[in-house]
């Protein structure tokens, strides 16, 4: 299967579900993508932080 193919099959699979499951998709890309980048350190770092400070209540909730 060529490159396009792929790329097309894709589409039409994306094309039916929800908005939810494509930013998980989408989340999931840049995952992917982040890792293969030589910058991969700064955006495991960026992501740590992210989730530290989107999950704060709950760390401390855990610490105690």
């Amino acid at each position: 299967m060529s490159t396009a193919e792929i790329k097309s099959e894709i589409n039409q699979v994306l094309d039916h579900v929800s908005e939810d499951v494509l930013l998980e998709i989408l989340n999931y890309a840049k995952e992917r993508e982040a890792q293969s980048h030589p910058a991969n350190e700064v955006n495991l770092t960026k992501n740590l932080h992210k989730i530290i400070n989107e999950n704060r209540g709950l760390l401390e909730r855990l610490a105690k």
